[in-house]
């Protein structure tokens, strides 16, 4: 292992932090955050304090807020919703001789923390010496647990070192931590003034349990805690509850070199119309369920859990240690944000901070779905059946909007639209498209006829409603979209910008192949032949900008007019651009905040031709400056494709070491888990070259020069596959299942029992074009 000065050893399977920087404990409490999609800790140390930002979350509790608008309209949402930090159950304080332990005190002679990939749980090992010089060693292990889908567990163990020591223990349930406010970005939360109020409080044994209502959303929560102890002496114990707190205090002898453990098990559960009794028996069984199982087997089945997990996801590197460490912290986070949140969204942020309000994007479906959908497709499954379940309130927002069909939220946590600005909220439509892709693509790898059947078919039918009402055709007898905001949100209100146009004719096509494949979901859902030949009829004339002259196509109509922005009169402080300079200017540039066109190239490949797109690439990579995480993987894999080998490899690493090394120096609100998602992307769509195009899996494998060997897996119809990448050649394994029928580059092949090998067509690299001033990909080097 070597360090890096970012603070983490390099490990293939663990992310380790040695020494005490406080400075450094708001960003590694997200980087150390445990979840499960249900349930998100953040990486706080267990004595409470110091702290960066508190975090406790269940996916999907909220609280609603108004929106102040200045001078509100016709059809703008009236409020939002914000992820609450609920009740802290992994509070565990210690005092030794009377003294608090509290690191920012006394002297920390050793301290380390271990995020474990394979064990996942956080592990810390701490020597503290209080002022007057007793010292405790102090160990710690937590899980979320995957199996047991309501429980968390922690151990505590102390060790006196020196002396006979007198220790409290004080294990706490809390809610209502005080939170500050961290400024005026726009891309980090709202501060709620105590949420919670309380409905019951319960104190007995070794137990606890807390209930809680919002007051404006009406959901209901309940958290509890029970207890497991070693200890060679017999404790004096003490357990209280009140509205905001419940404590359980145990006072101990402990002798020199002899322990104490505490084993801690904390219990959550929420509805919008269950009662608080009902809350009660689910958190009380989720602890009876984690005291029979035991700390021991709860790290066994993890383990398990984990073990599965990787045999399908993992992605192996050579050449690049650090890459390696950071494409597995990757896989395992994006685990962690969709693994159990079943009937509930993916957040921007997971469980692992406050960012955005914990509001969910058009990134789970572009960005995380892909992952999931190849490496843990039930997963997939789960986040577009939450999608489903939001169908009539996306189809009331079209209505209300005038539309038909269904205009799903531009961010939300409940499936009501949480923007407050127009022109990147509403306006960005393109999210129904996305969804549908994310649905026909799940539908492709997965042969999920249930699925199709109960969900699938409707969403692609609903959303391609919407685009036949919001399109209309003109004179010239194409298909326009008007006044819309694409992916890149530095331009807004644009006519028949490319990617949603792209998008849109490819949901249109695939509600119309549906609908005369599945004839009884036609006939259930009341579409008819003039509704499908309205749909072909509207893809085949849908408006596509080219500009002739430059023969590249305009990312909106008339996007190539416009000024370009002055990007060497720009400091390098001033990015992003949102945070110095107004939308007004911005909209009126040639400025790009991420990948727009580029994306739309790859997720829609058969749009656009080689030569197309070698030009738009050498066009648009002048103009984007990467003020959002979502940019980086998405042009990592349009530059493996174009030529741009080592271009490709730099965002790449860029995507990767978003977070590790927090380029967008927001990490302390969360995670970026499409950036960490899309390192996965670079990997299997860039480096592999992997499209799924009319249910057939495609690759044109190319290793980038930085790299001797990639390996990826994939989940494909019943099938698991191994894509193994050297320099001349790709091998081709089927891990388990029946064979498949694979194409590499040009080649259909089948792989069945016996590895295939295939040899990689050369390809020289193609110079790359200048990027905007400053805004070149991230060197670690420098």
């Amino acid at each position: 292992m070597t360090k890096r000065l970012h603070g983490f050893d390099i490990d293939a399977w663990e992310l380790r932090w040695r020494g005490l920087d406080l400075n450094a404990l708001p960003r590694t409490e997200s980087i150390f955050a445990l979840s499960n999609g249900h349930i998100g800790l953040r990486g706080g140390l267990e004595e409470g304090e110091p702290v960066g930002t508190p975090g406790t979350y269940l996916n999907g509790f909220y609280e609603k807020r108004d929106f102040p608008y200045a001078e509100p309209g016709y059809g703008y949402p009236q409020h939002g919703q914000s992820l609450v930090n609920v009740t802290d159950g992994k509070i565990i304080r210690l005092f030794v001789e009377d003294e608090p332990v509290d690191v920012r005190y006394g002297h920390t002679g050793e301290h380390e923390r271990v995020l474990d990939f394979r064990s996942g749980t956080l592990r810390r090992d701490t020597v503290w010496t209080s002022p007057t010089g007793r010292r405790v060693r102090i160990r710690t292990e937590r899980l979320v647990s995957f199996t047991e889908r309501a429980l968390v567990a922690i151990r505590y163990e102390v060790e006196a070192l020196d002396d006979d020591l007198d220790l409290v223990i004080q294990s706490d349930l809390l809610a209502n931590e005080p939170i500050d406010s961290q400024g005026g970005d726009p891309r980090i939360a709202a501060v709620l003034d105590r949420p919670l109020i309380a409905d019951f409080a319960v104190a007995r044994n070794y137990s606890a349990l807390l209930a809680h209502h919002t007051a404006a959303s009406g959901l209901r929560m309940a958290a509890g805690m029970d207890h497991e102890l070693e200890a060679a002496k017999r404790p004096r114990c003490d357990v209280h509850a009140e509205e905001d707190l419940a404590r359980l205090t145990i006072a101990v002898d402990v002798a020199r070199g002899d322990r104490i453990c505490l084993t801690k098990y904390v219990g959550y559960g929420w509805s919008s119309q269950r009662s608080v009794p009902a809350l009660r028996a689910q958190v009380d069984a989720a602890l009876a369920a984690g005291m029979e199982t035991g700390w021991d087997r709860l790290l066994e089945r993890q383990r398990a859990y984990l073990d599965t997990f990787w045999s399908n996801a993992d992605i192996e590197i050579d050449g690049d240690p650090e890459m390696q460490q950071a494409v597995r912290f990757a896989l395992f986070h994006v685990l962690q944000a969709g693994a159990r949140g079943e009937t509930r969204a993916i957040p921007a942020k997971g469980l692992t901070g406050p960012g955005y309000d914990g509001h969910s994007f058009w990134d789970t479906e572009i960005f995380v779905l892909p992952v999931l959908t190849h490496t843990m497709p039930v997963a997939a499954r789960d986040a577009l059946r939450w999608r489903h379940s939001t169908l009539e309130l996306a189809k009331r927002r079209a209505h209300e909007l005038r539309q038909a069909g269904a205009m799903f939220p531009w961010r939300s946590i409940n499936g009501e639209e949480g923007s407050g600005y127009w022109p990147a909220g509403t306006a960005a439509v393109h999210v129904s498209a996305d969804i549908a892709h994310a649905t026909v693509q799940y539908l492709a790898a997965t042969g999920d006829t249930e699925f199709e059947t109960e969900c699938g078919a409707e969403l692609l039918v609903e959303t391609a409603r919407m685009w036949a009402s919001l399109g209309h055709f003109n004179g010239d007898g194409l298909f326009r979209i008007d006044g819309v905001t694409g992916p890149d949100e530095y331009s807004a209100l644009a006519d028949n910008n490319v990617y949603t146009n792209v998008m849109a004719r490819q949901n249109l096509w695939e509600a119309a192949e549906i609908c005369r494949r599945r004839t009884d979901l036609a006939e259930r859902l009341n579409v008819d032949e003039a509704e499908v030949a309205d749909w072909c009829a509207s893809a085949d004339a849908m408006a596509m900008p080219f500009n002739e002259a430059l023969g590249v196509h305009e990312q909106s109509e008339g996007f190539t007019r416009h000024a370009r922005w002055d990007f060497d009169a720009t400091p390098a402080d001033h990015y992003p651009l949102l945070l110095h300079y107004p939308y007004f200017d911005l909209y009126r540039r040639q400025v790009v905040k991420q990948a727009d066109l580029t994306l739309a190239m790859y997720l829609c490949p058969n749009g656009f031709s080689a030569e197309q797109k070698e030009r738009n690439i050498d066009y648009y990579e002048q103009l984007t400056v990467r003020d959002s995480s979502l940019s980086a993987c998405a042009q990592s894999v349009l530059a493996a494709e174009v030529g741009h080998h080592e271009r490709a490899y730099d965002y790449f690493v860029e995507a990767g070491l978003t977070d590790l090394h927090d380029l967008h120096d927001n990490v302390t609100s969360g995670l970026h888990i499409a950036s960490l998602a899309g390192t996965w992307l670079s990997c299997v769509a860039g480096f592999g070259g992997m499209r799924v195009c009319g249910g057939e899996v495609r690759f044109r494998p190319r290793l980038p020069p930085a790299l001797r060997r990639l390996s990826f897996r994939i989940l494909w119809r019943e099938s698991r596959v191994e894509v193994e990448i050297t320099g001349e050649s790709t091998r081709y394994r089927l891990l388990s299942g029946a064979q498949v029928e694979l194409w590499h580059h040009d080649e259909a092949f089948t792989l069945g029992t016996d590895p295939v090998v295939l040899k990689v067509p050369p390809r020289e690299s193609r110079k790359a074009p200048k990027l905007p001033a400053g805004r070149e990909p991230y060197r670690r080097d420098a």
